[in-house]
């Protein structure tokens, strides 16, 4: 369900990063390893759509992602592809049912209240529905950051340095979650990080030397 080849990202500066050839099944679960600086967060920018590389192809669910104008790729990365990112992107002059209605909205999706509120409740922050970001702890937050990701149902799941401020405890939990919500979901997950705490979670690892 994604095919990465011969992808290379050329800065202004000349650095260049190239990376191996990646193929991912629909369901399967991969870590995204490598140090940092060793241009994982770029792999995983051009994965999702945000980044351009210089060169190479990229398949999506049979979709040549490269050769999409923007406005197409932003509405293929609102239904397909979900981003968990470090911190909440959130917009906080709205609730998180808003958050999560305008998410559907932007990938060309109608508003599915019933959606939003199992999703809510699959991470157990329904009763937080109306609340403002300023009204949630960073815990809270999270579980939010998840529910927009899945929203959509997405074929792929992101999760970039999900655990990188937590304890063992808390790390575990949130990767827990993240299976949890991909198998609920249906989605192929990738989780890029450094932490070598969470290795030992999956089977199918790509490693960035």
């Amino acid at each position: 369900m994604l095919r990465a080849k011969s992808l290379k990202h050329i800065y202004t500066n000349g650095f260049s990063l190239s990376f191996k050839d990646w193929e991912i099944e629909q369901g399967d679960s991969w870590l995204l390893s490598g140090d940092s600086g060793s241009g994982k967060t770029t792999l995983l920018h051009i994965l999702t759509g945000i980044l351009k590389p210089t060169e190479g192809e990229l398949i999506i669910k049979d979709t040549p992602v490269l050769k999409l104008s923007s406005r197409e790729l932003d509405k293929f990365r609102g239904q397909n592809i979900g981003i968990i990112f470090q911190r909440p992107h959130l917009i906080k002059s709205l609730n998180i049912k808003e958050n999560l209605q305008l998410a559907q909205s932007f990938a060309g999706l109608p508003v599915d209240n019933k959606r939003i509120d199992a999703v809510l409740d699959s991470l157990n922050i329904l009763s937080k529905k109306n609340n403002y970001t300023d009204e949630m702890s960073q815990g809270q937050l999270q579980r939010v950051s998840i529910a927009r990701a899945v929203i959509n149902k997405p074929a792929l799941l992101f999760a970039d340095e999900p655990t990188s401020s937590l304890d063992d405890k808390n790390a575990t939990a949130v990767i827990d979650l993240l299976k949890e919500q991909s198998s609920i979901n249906g989605s192929t997950l990738i989780v890029a990080t450094h932490d070598k705490r969470v290795k030992d979670v999956f089977t199918k690892i790509y490693n960035i030397i």
